[in-house]
């Protein structure tokens, strides 16, 4: 379940605190209404590797409405995830609708995203994720 807004408020600022693969966040949470809000930003991580991140919460309803997150090394966007369905694709079933984008081809190989969710925190995943990419020192 997604934490109280103070509580995820208290997560995003301490991101860097946190997280040792992290190396810079520009996170910010901006409300958009009494109950819900707009999460922007990036979170930088050595190897030359960002994840810049979108979420739209409702914090009365616990549950992000809306996500992107797009893994990119130096300029090349190397994963990116969504929400958005393919429901004729059988390989993504398993976390329907949540998958994400790969390379090569990284437009049409979807794959399923587990750990992705409308009710539960992405960013510890994500960044555990990005922390065991391979990457290239900058």
């Amino acid at each position: 379940m997604l934490p109280s807004r103070p509580e995820y408020e208290r997560f995003i600022y301490t991101i860097v605190d946190t997280y040792p693969a992290v190396e810079k966040s520009t996170l910010r949470f901006f409300t958009t209404s009494a109950t819900a809000g707009l999460l922007k930003g990036t979170i930088w991580f050595s190897k030359d590797l960002e994840l810049r991140v979108v979420e739209v919460i409702d914090f009365a309803a616990r549950e992000i409405l809306d996500y992107s997150y797009a893994v990119y090394q130096g300029n090349e966007k190397i994963i990116w995830y969504d929400p958005q369905p393919h429901p004729g694709d059988a390989r993504l079933a398993e976390t329907f609708p949540h998958h994400k984008h790969e390379l090569p081809n990284i437009r049409q190989n979807r794959k399923s995203a587990p750990g992705i969710s409308f009710n539960n925190p992405n960013l510890p995943g994500l960044i555990a994720e990005i922390a065991t990419l391979p990457g290239k020192e900058k």
